[in-house]
């Protein structure tokens, strides 16, 4: 065993040259960042022009070259801070908000992202000159430097030269990349890094400088021409939605811009001031559940470390009616497929890779399954987010350079984002709806597609001479179906619950064709066609109205008061129901009791959450005996059909009229599906009545329960 001579001692890192290969190779995804990367270190450099080239691009030896026009360095800029990794200049630079003479804040702030060109190639040219300096050039070979043992062993060449390139008076850098690590660009590569490279802007925001970068294939020029005008395919999109969030508040402008041949009037909706909904993080009504966490408005606070954000969304609609009205719509969607997607920018200069094909930073995709006649998905949409860098440091941005780190400021970054989208997604579905009715007149979309797989079922079914067995049962299917959607058209219920039915025959219809096509026993394909039977007959069960007896209202009442007692106390909602006093009189009619006590606490729902959008936890902090928020539920006679229930409550009220507020998938809530009043519609329907929306005033609300006013309306007794 060796003993040390001197166990103490004072050592430092002696790091290996391969470091510097690391930082380019691992650090940078893909080659088209690190193009991207070199675009953006000429934007701190206060270019205005960036011409990216790639030269030789069907030899074996292609080469690149990002030239600029900004300042350049000197020679002891090159060697002080250039050739010294992590260097935090940018960074001191950026937190005195030291601005440029183009009133530019520096986007670099690690010091690593030179080390981009590594991803490119082996051997590197940089040339740059600063004003009133000589040029400075930089010879880089990555294979011979990182075959050095250590990295203080490392050198690179740096000539310090009469100007050769940057004569004059010009300023600038040039950086040429020669032994590519990609050697084949084919079209397809060229025209994902032009639409990369051009896209490093804000198309929407506007700038007091100037920053372009173009690129350009000279063996090629082709593959660069011909890109799609951008503003001629977004003057398609019928609905443009922009807005604006700052201070906690919400600002936007909606617009329908129509569809040519469709006769659904433009329509335009501006609100400035507003608050904005927010999708909780987490929704927790049990007792001791953290406040906090529930909360549903937005405030400064939520702001803090993102500030203002503002945005621009283009959307279109790709049913086959509307895009082929669009005129080209193989062009229109070629250009979705390409761009669809919503970007962000901070100080307009783009954050990568938000807005990239398959890059689902928002979630849209998977809203869009939840709830698919409202919400958007990425491949309807083009967007642009903007926000300013000296105000959003909260947004740290990774240091492989694919968006934000994913931490506090980020997650609420999203929920604003996602709030304002809300807002498009509601005003978008009432326009979109009256496209529906003209485009589909006439027919009923999922009977049409019931039919065709019940006839294809009977097709199978005589090709295996199994008819006589399966005609039966499948006119049965048929039949049952089509009673369940003559019952629930007749209380308006053909959206929602033909969809869901639909879905549960399908599937079963689907195994059944296969058992029958792949030649499996008769038996067994009987016993799968009954138990199709027995799902449809399950859903016959809903509708059936075999349990309408008398019940009481007070005692119906008291029922949803007792299931929703902690719910009261956790919002802080105050009851008042005179209704349940010992003299108050009582009403009997006839109803499905455990229907009608969904339909009363899915409006208790809409109550809670309403009034927590007007009154959000911290407005009151200090007024605890005196709540704003409060729900009111009396029995009215006052309503032609019927005895009533009605609910009130001190929320912001209804801004919608009584047909939309009731079609399913219609909500104002950012997570919202639009089932609750429908539900409530539907059970009324079911159970003989309605649901009512009336003045306060007619059905005897006290003035304080100034918000929604809303009815269970029960049929009146046999001989009344």
């Amino acid at each position: 065993m060796t003993i040390t001579e001197n166990p103490h001692e004072q050592l430092s890192f002696r790091p290996r040259a391969r470091l510097l290969q690391l930082l380019g190779d691992q650090l940078i995804g893909t080659s088209r960042l690190a193009v991207f990367e070199l675009v953006k270190n000429a934007y701190d450099a206060d270019a205005e022009d960036v011409q990216v080239t790639i030269n030789k691009i069907d030899s074996t030896s292609p080469s690149i070259t990002v030239i600029d026009n900004g300042v350049g360095m000197s020679p002891e800029t090159v060697k002080n801070i250039w050739l010294v990794p992590a260097h935090d200049h940018r960074e001191i630079q950026r937190k005195e908000m030291r601005r440029t003479q183009l009133n530019r804040l520096p986007l670099g702030e690690k010091g690593v992202g030179r080390f981009a060109v590594h991803k490119l190639g082996d051997s590197i040219e940089l040339i740059t000159r600063a004003a009133g300096q000589k040029e400075v050039v930089v010879i880089i070979d990555w294979s011979a430097l990182i075959a050095k043992p250590f990295l203080s062993d490392a050198t690179v060449e740096v000539i310090t030269r009469d100007p050769e390139v940057f004569i004059g008076t010009s300023t600038g850098t040039r950086i040429t990349i020669t032994e590519l690590r990609d050697r084949k660009w084919t079209r397809g590569d060229v025209r994902r890094l032009q639409r990369q490279i051009t896209s490093i802007s804000s198309p929407f925001a506007s700038r007091s400088d100037r920053f372009e970068a173009t690129l350009s294939v000279p063996e090629h020029e082709d593959w660069v021409a011909g890109v799609p005008d951008v503003e001629a395919l977004l003057a398609r999109a019928p609905w443009r939605f922009s807005f604006s969030f700052d201070e906690g508040r919400l600002n936007y402008d909606y617009a329908f811009r129509g569809v040519t041949g469709i006769k659904v009037a433009p329509r335009h909706v501006e609100k400035s001031n507003q608050p904005l909904q927010i999708v909780p993080e987490r929704d927790d009504d049990t007792p001791g559940g953290r406040r906090g966490s529930r909360q549903i408005t937005a405030d400064t606070a939520l702001a803090t470390g993102i500030g203002p954000v503002t945005g621009t969304f283009y959307v279109y609609d790709r049913d086959r009616a509307i895009l082929n009205k669009l005129g080209d719509s193989q062009l229109v969607t070629s250009f979705l497929d390409e761009n669809g997607g919503i970007r962000v920018y901070r100080d307009g200069i783009r954050v990568y890779n938000y807005g990239e094909t398959g890059d689902d930073w928002l979630g849209l995709d998977l809203r869009r399954v939840n709830t698919p006649t409202r919400n958007i998905s990425r491949n309807i949409v083009v967007g642009a987010l903007d926000l300013k860098l000296e105000r959003s440091d909260g947004l740290k941005e990774k240091t492989n350079r694919e968006g934000f780190v994913e931490n506090d400021a980020y997650h609420r970054f999203r929920q604003i984002v996602l709030g304002a989208l809300a807002v498009l997604e509601t005003e978008r579905k009432i326009d979109k709806d009256n496209i529906r009715i003209l485009t589909k007149v006439g027919k009923d979309p999922e009977t049409e597609r019931i039919q065709k797989p019940l006839a294809e079922l009977r097709a199978a079914a005589s090709r295996h001479k199994l008819s006589a067995e399966m005609d039966p049962l499948i006119n049965r299917v048929e039949r049952d179906y089509e009673e369940m959607r003559e019952t629930m058209l007749r209380a308006g219920l053909s959206g929602m619950n033909l969809a869901v039915v639909f879905h549960e025959i399908e599937q079963g219809v689907r195994v059944l064709y296969d058992a029958i096509e792949s030649g499996g026993k008769p038996d067994a394909i009987q016993t799968q066609a009954k138990e199709l039977v027995r799902i449809l007959d399950g859903f016959s069960e809903l509708l059936r109205k075999g349990d309408r007896k008398p019940h009481s209202l007070k005692n119906l009442v008291r029922r949803v008061r007792d299931i929703n007692k902690i719910r009261f106390r956790t919002h802080d909602v105050r009851l008042s129901a005179p209704m349940l006093e010992e003299d108050a009189a009582d009403i009997e009619p006839s109803f499905a009791f455990s229907l009608a006590l969904g339909a009363l606490n899915n409006l208790l729902d809409n109550a809670f959450y309403w009034m927590r959008f007007r009154w959000p936890e911290d407005d009151n902090p200090s007024q605890p005996k005196t709540s704003p928020r409060a729900i009111w539920m009396g029995i009215s006679n006052d309503i032609a059909e019927g005895p009533a229930i009605v609910v009130a409550d001190t929320g912001p009220g209804l801004q919608d009229d009584p047909d939309r507020l009731t079609r399913p998938f219609f909500s104002r809530r950012p997570d919202g599906m639009g089932v609750g009043l429908y539900y409530a519609n539907m059970v009324m329907e079911l159970n003989g009545g309605r649901l009512a929306f009336p003045d306060r005033e007619d059905a005897g609300v006290p003035e304080e329960f100034d918000g929604a006013v809303i009815a269970l309306v029960f049929p009146k007794s046999k001989g009344k």
